[in-house]
């Protein structure tokens, strides 16, 4: 239905344009300048109604009706967008830990992973005793 809308909403704009352009103006006549209303005397100083200005009117009601309906359909929450279409990434899987990675068990010493090529050192229980500076 939105593409519907849009689609009659741009065609009447440019029968709008189209029919605006096509009219002539009240001044288009010399006497007109001078207030002679010469052959639409017969209508009143306002002359009659057209056809072009009742096209005018038309259009104008339909333009104005599609665009505040365009403008609602618009700002309704839940509406299709262009990023709905795109799925989210999936987290990447989480490795399992490896065994040098996990906690030490209370009472034993902890092990540094160890590099491919050496094996795993083991970790002094109690931190080395600070050295005295030489004099």
């Amino acid at each position: 239905m939105y593409i519907f809308l849009v689609i009659v909403h741009i065609i009447v704009c440019l029968g709008l344009i189209a029919v605006v352009l096509l009219q002539s103006g009240k001044g288009a006549e010399m006497g007109a300048s001078f207030g002679a209303s010469g052959s639409q005397s017969v209508f009143g100083a306002g002359g009659g109604s057209t056809f072009m200005s009742k096209m005018t009117t038309g259009a104008a009601i339909i333009f104005m009706l599609t665009s505040l309906t365009l403008a609602y359909l618009s700002s309704r929450p839940g509406g299709s967008s262009i990023m709905s279409s795109k799925v989210p990434a999936k987290a990447a899987p989480q490795m399992p830990a490896l065994p040098s990675q996990q906690q030490p068990v209370q009472g034993q010493p902890a092990t540094v992973p160890a590099k491919p090529s050496e094996p795993a050192r083991q970790m002094p229980a109690t931190p080395p005793a600070p050295v005295a500076p030489k004099k």
